[in-house]
């Protein structure tokens, strides 16, 4: 995701919940312009949108959310005269998350307000929100209001292959992927991913390794999303990445999966299949992916897994 030049970038997100039988929306009444909008937030140095997005809710409205599926983005003009570019999830929250945060009126944020979608629509300020609640509302009646990611990770920067005396597997990160790999880590944790499953090079496992630190979660190597596997299929069963892409669509389970150049197609396709979507021009520029970005793939955690969204990032070196 990215904007035109010059523009200001923020994030933000529509966080929902259910009472009984009715979905509220969280609006937030700013301090000092005293509207009514989503939460959000401007960009900071180095940070994914994704980040940016979980790291704003959490300042603006003391919850820790988890992102869903991207709900596009709205564009306005400044009274500076810049362009504004806000990107939005939606999050849904539940009673314990609710009762865990802490909110106290602040210089940024007066009040916070939970309403039905009709009456939220009516309370924002904005139409640019109503946009987003109006999104949300179609995924809602689609049945694609709660989704689960499946995490296409290209590893990070690299030592030169045709420098390298070792074998490509023994390859390490340079210190710009050390970097990017920092960069990344917590764009990917915001969708709270459930497993890591990273290929055995060892340029893989670097790559993952801040993220593990985030997430508290132990990355499990497999030889099958390797480029030697890719190269020499008759070491792997070919179909063993549909196998565990299926495997944790099947189980409604959050992964990550990092690998290499020619693998991540194989990963992205094998979401296609599980969720019976359709191969486009989409799906195959989400797979061809640089140095250390990565490609969700959000899949609907209803009765019938649907491929809902899809949204690429790169970190955002300085």
């Amino acid at each position: 995701m990215s904007a035109a030049d010059g523009a200001v970038l923020a994030a933000g997100a529509l966080v929902w919940r259910e009472v009984g039988d009715e979905v509220q929306v969280l609006l937030v009444e700013r301090t000092q312009h005293r509207d009514h909008s989503l939460p959000k937030g401007k960009l900071d140095p180095g940070e994914t949108l994704p980040e940016c997005a979980a790291r704003e809710i959490q300042e603006e409205t003391g919850l820790t959310i988890v992102l869903g599926a991207p709900l596009g983005h709205t564009e306005y003009r400044l009274p500076d005269g810049r362009d504004k570019v806000v990107y939005y999830w939606q999050a849904k929250v539940d009673d314990h998350a609710v009762s865990a945060a802490s909110f106290s009126p602040n210089d940024e944020i007066l009040a916070l307000e939970w309403l039905p979608l009709a009456q939220a629509k009516r309370r924002c300020t904005y139409e640019h929100d109503v946009t987003v609640i109006e999104r949300f509302e179609e995924r809602l009646a689609a049945g694609h209001a709660e989704t689960f990611p499946i995490i296409a990770q290209r590893h990070a920067k690299a030592a030169d292959a045709f420098t390298w005396e070792g074998s490509d597997a023994s390859r390490t990160l340079t210190s710009r992927g050390e970097r990017q790999a920092r960069l990344v880590a917590g764009g990917i944790a915001a969708f709270a991913p459930e497993r890591i499953i990273t290929s055995n090079a060892v340029r893989c496992m670097q790559t993952v390794a801040p993220l593990r630190q985030l997430l508290g979660i132990e990355p499990k190597v497999s030889s099958a999303i390797s480029q030697e596997a890719h190269e020499h299929p008759e070491l792997q069963p070919r179909d063993e990445v549909e196998r565990r892409v299926s495997k944790a669509v099947r189980k409604r389970r959050g992964i990550v999966l990092c690998s290499h150049a020619p693998v991540i197609p194989e990963i992205v396709t094998a979401v296609v299949h599980a969720t019976d979507a359709l191969e486009s021009q989409r799906t195959h520029r989400a797979s061809m992916l640089h140095t250390a970005e990565f490609t969700v793939l959000h899949v609907s955690a209803g009765e019938t897994p649907a491929l809902v969204a899809l949204e690429t990032h790169s970190p955002r070196e300085r």
